[in-house]
C-alpha cells in the first residue's frame, strides 16, 4: 500500500535559513513542497524517508538564495492493483460506494462493483446489499455512512491538473463578450482529481465488515450447538 519513491528535485534554500545545517533546511523544504502533494504516476507524497545524496550548492546571479541537487527516498501511497484494503464509507451516491481512510478520500467502488444484487435507497442514501436466503426471502444489508468497509482495488486514475495555458476563448468572447464572461466561464470547468483509486467488493468477504462479522459469530453458534448435540448423543450410548 505505501511504496518508497527514489525523486530528485533542485531545491531551493532562502537566505533566512542559511542558519539551519544544510540537510536540515533541505529537509524542511522539500517536506514542505511535496507532503500531502499527488505526483503524476507516481502517488500521494506521505512523509519523506532519507536523503541519497546532496550535490553542491550554487547561487545563481540576481538570486540570494542557494540551490541543491538533491536526491532522496519519499514514502508515497499508491496501493497494487489487486490488494485489499480497510476503509470507512464516506457516503453514497447513484454512483457507488464512496470510501475515506482518513488520509485519503478520493476512492469510489461503482455500483456494478458491488455485491449482487444491490440497489439504491433514495430515502436512505444507501446502497443496499439485498442477501438471498434459503426460503428465496432477500435480507436487506445496508451500506451506511461510517461503516467499516474492505475493498480490493482493481483500478488507478492519475489525471494531469497542472493548468497547460489559458483557457479558450468562446465564441461569446470572440463576438466581444465582457471579459467577466470569460472568466464565470473559465470558472465553471470540472475541477480535476490528480489521483483516485477504483475498488471492487464483489466477491465473498469483501464489503461491510459487519456483515461477515455476524456470519462468523453464526457459524460458531451452529458449531457450539452441534458439539453439544453429539455430547448429548455420546452420554446416551454411554448409559445403554
Amino acid at each position: 500500500m505505501f511504496v518508497l519513491a527514489e525523486l530528485k528535485d533542485n531545491v531551493r534554500i532562502a537566505p533566512d535559513q542559511f542558519n539551519l545545517k544544510l540537510v536540515d533546511a533541505v529537509r524542511d523544504e522539500i517536506d514542505r513542497k511535496l507532503a500531502n502533494k499527488v505526483l503524476l504516476n507516481v502517488g500521494l507524497c506521505i512523509a519523506l524517508k532519507d536523503i541519497v545524496s546532496l550535490k553542491d550548492s550554487i547561487i545563481l546571479p540576481g538570486d540570494g538564495a542557494s540551490h541543491t541537487e538533491v536526491l532522496f527516498r519519499y514514502v508515497v501511497f499508491r496501493p497494487m492493483v489487486g490488494t485489499v484494503i480497510t476503509g470507512k464509507i464516506r457516503n453514497c451516491s447513484r454512483e457507488g460506494v464512496h470510501v475515506t481512510l482518513g488520509f485519503f478520500d478520493d476512492i469510489l467502488i461503482p455500483h456494478a462493483a458491488l455485491q449482487h444484487p444491490s440497489r439504491f435507497d433514495e430515502a436512505e442514501q444507501a446502497w443496499v446489499w439485498e442477501y438471498p436466503l434459503e426460503d428465496g426471502a432477500k435480507h436487506d444489508l445496508f451500506m451506511d455512512v461510517g461503516e467499516p468497509i474492505k475493498f480490493r482495488v482493481s483500478r488507478e486514475i492519475f489525471e494531469e491538473t497542472s493548468p497547460i495555458g489559458p483557457p479558450k476563448a468562446e465564441a461569446q468572447t470572440q463576438q466581444g463578450a465582457s471579459s467577466s464572461a470569460a472568466v464565470a466561464s473559465a470558472t465553471s470547468q470540472e475541477v480535476k482529481t490528480p489521483y483516485r483509486i477504483i475498488g471492487a467488493i464483489n466477491e465473498s468477504g469483501l464489503g461491510v465488515l459487519s456483515w461477515w462479522d455476524q456470519q462468523g459469530k453464526d457459524d460458531e453458534q451452529d458449531d457450539e450447538e452441534d458439539e453439544e448435540y453429539d455430547d448429548e448423543d455420546g452420554e446416551g450410548a454411554c448409559e445403554e
